[in-house]
C-alpha cells in the first residue's frame, strides 16, 4: 500500500478542544490512506512502524508545531537513515509558525487534507509541489527552530496567559514591549538572561558572557511573522544561530528588523551558520524551546544539522 498516512495528536491543545477532529479528518480521507491517533511516543513510534511497512507516500500531521517535531523525531528514530515520506503539515496548531514560513496556505486541517487528497490522486499529471528543508537534532529531538533566554521567557509568558492563540501571543508580545519601556516586572521575569558559551564545529567559540538569547533555525519565521534566521538558507547543510547580546530595550527597537528579515545592527548580535554546535549554561541547566515546545536538560546541549525532508505545499500548476 502506498497512499496518506496522517497522524494526529488528540492531546494537542486545539485537538483537546474539539474531539471531533479525528472523525471529520478520518471523513475526508476516506479509502484514500489511514489516519492513526498517537496518544504516547510508544503509540508513534509502532504507527511509525506500520506507516514504513505500508510505504507511506506521504505523512500528514495534524497538531501543532510541538506535534510536527516530536512526530519527525519518532519517525527519524523509527526509519533510522531511511528517507522520509513527503510531509505535509496540515494546521493543527494555534500558531503553525512552521508552515507559516514554507509557504502552506491557510485553512482548517480537514480542508487542507481534502485539497492534498486531490493533488495526490492528480500527481501523475500534476506532481506534488515540495519544498526542502533540513531539521536540526537538538540534544534527541529534532526540530526546526531553537531557543534560549528570552524566548523561553517569552513562550513561558505565553502559555501562562491562558489559551494560547495567536491574538494571545500578539498580546504577550505588546505587554512585553510595554514592560521593557517602564522597567516592569514582566520583563524582569520574561528576559532573564542565558548565561553560557557556544563552541562550532570550526573551533570557533562564543565566550561565556550573558546573552540575552541564543536562538537558531533552520527556517527564517520565529512566530508572529519575525524573520530572524534570514541566513538559514546562506550555505547547504547548515542553520542560523544568534547570540543576542542586546539589552530587553535595545533589542525591542530592533523588531522592526527582524519583521523585515534584516540583520540586527551592529554590537546588538553574533551571528554564524553552522552545521554543529554546543551549548553551555554557566549553571549546568539548559533551559530552551524546540518548535514552540520548553525543554530543561542539565548539561552540554548539543546541536547539529539532521536530514533534510520534503514539505508538501501544494501542486505544480
Amino acid at each position: 500500500m502506498s497512499g496518506i498516512g496522517v497522524v494526529l495528536n488528540p492531546r494537542s491543545r486545539r485537538n483537546s478542544r474539539d474531539p471531533r477532529a479525528a472523525r471529520r479528518l478520518a471523513r475526508a480521507l476516506g479509502d484514500h490512506g489511514i489516519l492513526r491517533e498517537a496518544r504516547s511516543i510508544d503509540e508513534l513510534h509502532r504507527i511509525a512502524e506500520d506507516f514504513q511497512r505500508l510505504k507511506i507516500d506521504v505523512l500528514g500531521i495534524s497538531g501543532g508545531d510541538g506535534t510536527n517535531h516530536v512526530t519527525i523525531t519518532g519517525f527519524i528514530n523509527v526509519y533510522n537513515g531511511s528517507a522520509l515520506p513527503q510531509l505535509a503539515f496540515l494546521r493543527g496548531g494555534t500558531m503553525n509558525t512552521v508552515a507559516n514560513s514554507v509557504g502552506i496556505r491557510r485553512g482548517k486541517p480537514e480542508g487542507l487534507l481534502g485539497r492534498l487528497i486531490r493533488d495526490y490522486a492528480e500527481r501523475a499529471t500534476r506532481p506534488l509541489l515540495n519544498v526542502e528543508r533540513h531539521v536540526m537534532r537538538i540534544g534527541e529531538h529534532y526540530g526546526f527552530l531553537f531557543g534560549t533566554g528570552v524566548v523561553h521567557g517569552f513562550l513561558a509568558e505565553y502559555y501562562r496567559g491562558g489559551d494560547p492563540t495567536p491574538l494571545v501571543a500578539a498580546k504577550t508580545l505588546a505587554r512585553g514591549v510595554g514592560s521593557t519601556l517602564v522597567g516592569g516586572e514582566m520583563i524582569r521575569r520574561m528576559a532573564q538572561p542565558f548565561r553560557g558559551q557556544v563552541t562550532f564545529a570550526d573551533g570557533t567559540r562564543w565566550e561565556k558572557r550573558d546573552f540575552l538569547a541564543v536562538a537558531g533555525g533552520t527556517i527564517d519565521q520565529i512566530g508572529l511573522g519575525f524573520r530572524p534566521f534570514y541566513r538559514y538558507a546562506e550555505r547547504p547543510q547548515s542553520f542560523h544561530m544568534l547570540g543576542i547580546t542586546a539589552s530587553p530595550m535595545g533589542f525591542v527597537r530592533e523588531l522592526p528588523r527582524i519583521w523585515r528579515a534584516e540583520p540586527m545592527r551592529a554590537g546588538k548580535t553574533l551571528e554564524a551558520t553552522s552545521d554543529r554546535a554546543y551549548i553551555e549554561s554557566a549553571d549546568g541547566t539548559m533551559r530552551y524551546m524546540i518548535d514552540g515546545d520548553l525543554h530543561e536538560l542539565r548539561g552540554e546541549l548539543p546541536i547539529a544539522v539532521g536530514p533534510r525532508v520534503k514539505i508538501v505545499v501544494g501542486s505544480e500548476e
